[in-house]
């Protein structure tokens, strides 16, 4: 059995790394299961309760703030008990969200869904970071932040296929009944495989200031530089899944299904560039920060020249859908580069605070490029996003700069 160890330096049969990878992606792949499980109902909530759109889409957003904050609170208490007991009580959380969702009759009913999920999703990030970190050998950790993330696009995948089965069979309520279930067996498995995500707690260290005091990490330059490249690179992530669509079909007056196959394709060109990512990331360990620069910055191009419009218009959906691939490329080497920005013995803290990024360049992002589609900037959104991604790009390389070589 493989041993818990602070930086996984032992190389260890293929086969303990596998199944600490496998284990960890099944619980990424519910907390992307988890974003979508009250969105995917929001037509139906409308005609079971006459509920607007606008009131719907605030379970949303109180999902993602619950999470963004819970998050940075999760790290403290991964390094303090470790991420085992806290990833149990987050599968535990996700079966209590889904058994209020089945007995739910008010939107309060709902908004305590929404609530039960943020607090189950918040502490995934530093809780998986945490057991791959200390327990995947280290040649391997770009395999590891490979698969990480292709999981979580298929938890993505999978929660329409499963809600719009289980509704049509049983209806809505025991749709809801059986993620119940689903997530009851995720944990199961967990708790039998309950020595392969054991992780040791944080040993505190008086002489170095980011671990003597939790707080004193607010302090590091280089964990916000980390908190901003994630707000950044998501702030392009949410044009490109809340706009894309209305974009190409306003820009190049595409069908309503070309223009959802492409973002699709974008999804799905992602998913393909992790794992490409993956291999380059093991490879191209001691440059993470310059890989994930170019492929950010590479991505930010191709999408400044869809918002062009020289390409026309089926070379732009091709292009657009191109962008995916590139930021998945970098997406490995990013979980590497945040790696070497962390302290010893403060991964999950720093993993919680950083990751928070992403719930708030979601949840900043349609306030901002929103408004421009209001006004009708449709080529002035997509070209913003690749700023900001661009943008992106010059805060990796800061990141590299203020971190410890591998």
């Amino acid at each position: 059995m493989q041993s818990v160890n602070s930086g996984a330096a032992l190389l260890v049969p293929w086969r303990d790394d596998a199944r600490v990878m496998a284990l960890v992606g099944l619980g990424h792949a519910g907390s992307h299961f988890s974003h979508l499980l009250l969105p995917l109902m929001f037509p139906v909530f409308i005609q079971e309760f006459g509920w607007r759109y606008a009131e719907l889409g605030m379970l949303s957003t109180l999902f993602f703030v619950v999470s963004g904050t819970g998050q940075a609170v999760a790290g403290f208490l991964v390094d303090r008990w470790g991420a085992r007991p806290v990833l149990f009580t987050s599968m535990v959380l996700f079966i209590l969200a889904c058994l209020c969702a089945y007995r739910a009759q008010s939107y309060g009913e709902l908004m305590a869904v929404a609530l039960l999920a943020g607090l189950g999703n918040a502490p995934f990030h530093p809780v998986n970071f945490t057991i791959l970190n200390q327990r995947v050998s280290s040649p391997r950790l770009g395999y590891a932040f490979s698969a990480h993330g292709l999981s979580g696009n298929l938890g993505w995948a999978m929660a329409p296929a499963f809600f719009i089965l289980c509704s049509a069979w049983w209806g809505w309520r025991h749709a809801f009944l059986a993620a119940a279930a689903l997530y009851a067996l995720i944990l199961v498995v967990l708790v039998l495989n309950r020595d392969s995500v054991k992780t040791t707690p944080a040993a505190v260290d008086k002489s170095r200031p980011g671990q003597s005091n939790g707080l004193a990490l607010v302090r590091m330059p280089v964990v916000w530089w980390c908190f901003m490249f994630f707000l950044l690179s998501t702030v392009t992530l949410a044009v490109v899944q809340n706009f894309a669509v209305p974009i190409l079909k306003a820009l190049h007056g595409v069908s309503l299904e070309v223009a959802s196959i492409t973002l699709t394709a974008y999804m799905l060109f992602g998913a393909l560039g992790m794992l490409v990512g993956g291999f380059l990331a093991a490879r191209f360990a001691h440059a993470s920060d310059r890989l994930v620069a170019a492929c950010m910055s590479t991505a930010a191009l191709l999408m400044a020249l869809c918002a062009s419009g020289v390409l026309g218009d089926q070379f732009t959906l091709w292009v657009l859908a191109a962008t995916g691939f590139a930021v998945g490329v970098g997406g490995p080497s990013r979980d590497l580069m945040i790696k070497k920005a962390t302290p010893k013995g403060a991964t999950g803290r720093v993993y919680g605070l950083v990751y928070s990024g992403l719930d708030v360049g979601f949840a900043l992002s349609p306030l901002v490029f929103g408004y421009f589609m209001d006004q009708g900037w449709y080529a002035t959104t997509l070209l913003g996003a690749a700023l900001v991604l661009l943008l992106s790009a010059v805060v990796a390389r800061g990141v590299g700069a203020r971190s410890a070589p591998v």
